[in-house]
C-alpha cells in the first residue's frame, strides 16, 4: 500500500469539501486581551480576537501572572512526572481543595485537561460499575463520547435536552443495572443550556447517577462561578461535576468534583490519571489564583453577560443570522463550509477580526457557523467594528440575512 498517497487523498477529501482546517498563527499580548498579533503571508498585524474560550480574559490577569511567576521561581517548570511516581505537589493539593469548596463536594481530582478528565472518568465508571448502561445526551462533547466508547458499556442516546425521552429510555432498562446519565450544562456550539433540575428529577426516580460537564459554565455562572448547577440550585444532586481550568479560569487543565469514594476510585483505577504526567506546579498555582479571584467577583460575570446580550441585540438589529442561544455563546449562521471559511478569511485579512469557522463534524452539515464569544474586555467600539465588519462581509459574499 502507498501510505503517502492514502494520506494525501484523505487531506484532499477535506479540502474538496471545504472542511480542511487552517490554524491562524497568533501571538496573545499580555495585558491587552482581546488584542493579538496575527502572522499572515509574511506580515504581522494587530487583530481583535472574537472566538477565544478564555471567556473572561483571565489568562492575562495580573494576579494569575504573578502567581505563576512566583511558583516558577520557587519550584521550577515541571511536576516531574505522574503524581504516583513524583509525588503530589503542594499546589495540586491546594487547587483540589479549592475546587471541592467551589462545588460544595467532598473532594476534587485534577487532570491535565478537561478532555482527559471526561474520557478517563466516564471510561472508568462505565467499565467498573456492574452491568452499566450510560444514557448520553445526543449533543455531548467528543471527550464524553470517547470515554463511553472506551469502556464498552452499553450506551443509549436521549434526544438533546429532553428529560421525557430520557425517562422513557430509563423506564425500558432493567432497574437492577447500574445506570449513569451524562450531559452538559452549556453546549458550546449552540449556546443552549440543559434543564439540569428536570434531568436530575428523572435520574433520581430511576436511581441513576448523574455526570454533568460544566466546562463552558464554571467561572461564568452562579454567585461564586461554580456553574449553571450552582445558579439553578442543583449542584448537590449531581454524582460527578466535571470542569475545566482552560476556559473561564484562563489556564489549562481539567477536574472532577464529587464524593471522596468516587474520586478515589478514579484516582486509583483511571488510567488517564494514573499514567499522565501531572500539570506543572505553576499551572496549578495560576489556576488556584483564578478560582479564588472569580469566586469573589460576581460583577465580572454580570459584565460578561451584558456584553453577550449587547452583541446579540446589535447583530439582530443588523439582520445577521444567529442560532438561538441562552448563554454567552453567539453562533452566527453561515450554512456552507466554503463560505464559512471565506467569511473568516475576509474578516481577518480586511477587518482585523479573528473568528474561526466551525464546520462538520464539529457541527451538523448545513449549520456551519462563526462562533462568537464576547468577553468583558470587548469594548463598545469593538462591538461597533464587529457588527460593521460582519455586515460588509455578508453583503460582499451575498450571504443570507436573518429572516
Amino acid at each position: 500500500m502507498d501510505h503517502e498517497h492514502f494520506f494525501a487523498e484523505k487531506i484532499a477529501e477535506l479540502k474538496g469539501e471545504g472542511r480542511y482546517r487552517v490554524f491562524a498563527e497568533l501571538e496573545r499580548i499580555a495585558g491587552r486581551f482581546p488584542r493579538a498579533k496575527s502572522h499572515r503571508n509574511g506580515s504581522v498585524d494587530e487583530i481583535t480576537v472574537w472566538c477565544s474560550n478564555d471567556y473572561l480574559g483571565m489568562g492575562q490577569h495580573p494576579e494569575l501572572l504573578s502567581a505563576m511567576h512566583e511558583v516558577i521561581d520557587k519550584h521550577g517548570c515541571g511536576a516531574g512526572g505522574t503524581r504516583n511516581i513524583s509525588g503530589t505537589n503542594h499546589y495540586h493539593v491546594l487547587l483540589e481543595r479549592e475546587l471541592a469548596e467551589l462545588h460544595g463536594t467532598d473532594t476534587a481530582l485534577l487532570f491535565g485537561s478537561g478532555w482527559v478528565a471526561n474520557m478517563t472518568t466516564l471510561s472508568t465508571l462505565g467499565a467498573m460499575l456492574p452491568d452499566c448502561v450510560i444514557f448520553s445526551d445526543a449533543n455531548n462533547h467528543n471527550s464524553m463520547i470517547e470515554g463511553m466508547r472506551n469502556c464498552r458499556a452499553e450506551k443509549r442516546i436521549f434526544r438533546h435536552n429532553d428529560p421525557r425521552h430520557l425517562d422513557e429510555l430509563l423506564d425500558g432498562t432493567d432497574a437492577s443495572r447500574s445506570r449513569l446519565v451524562a450531559f452538559e450544562s452549556v453546549y458550546s456550539m449552540d449556546g443552549d443550556i440543559a434543564p439540569i433540575g428536570e434531568i436530575c428529577d428523572v435520574a433520581e426516580r430511576h436511581g441513576a447517577m448523574t455526570f454533568l460537564d460544566e466546562v463552558h459554565a464554571v467561572g461564568l455562572y452562579g454567585p461564586t462561578g461554580a456553574g449553571v448547577a450552582e445558579r439553578d440550585g442543583q449542584a448537590h444532586r449531581l454524582t460527578v461535576i466535571q470542569g475545566t481550568l482552560a476556559k473561564a479560569f484562563g489556564v489549562v487543565g481539567g477536574y472532577i468534583a464529587g464524593s471522596a469514594a468516587m474520586c478515589d476510585v478514579i484516582r486509583s483505577y483511571g488510567s488517564g490519571f494514573i499514567f499522565s504526567s501531572a500539570p506543572p506546579p505553576a499551572i496549578a498555582a495560576a489556576a488556584l489564583a483564578s478560582v479564588r479571584y472569580l469566586r469573589c467577583h460576581d460583577e465580572i460575570r454580570a459584565h460578561h453577560q451584558e456584553r453577550a446580550a449587547t452583541v446579540k441585540k446589535r447583530l439582530a438589529e443588523a439582520a445577521i443570522p444567529m442560532l438561538p442561544s441562552e448563554s454567552h455563546i453567539v453562533p452566527v449562521l453561515v450554512g456552507e463550509p466554503r463560505r464559512c471559511r471565506e467569511a473568516s478569511d475576509v474578516l481577518l485579512a480586511e477587518h482585523g477580526i479573528y473568528v474561526q469557522p466551525i464546520n462538520y463534524p464539529t457541527v451538523p452539515r448545513g449549520t456551519e457557523r462563526l462562533r462568537l464569544t464576547p468577553t468583558p474586555l470587548h469594548s463598545d467600539s469593538d462591538i461597533d467594528h464587529l457588527v460593521e465588519s460582519l455586515c460588509s462581509v455578508w453583503k460582499r459574499l451575498a450571504l443570507r440575512p436573518a429572516a
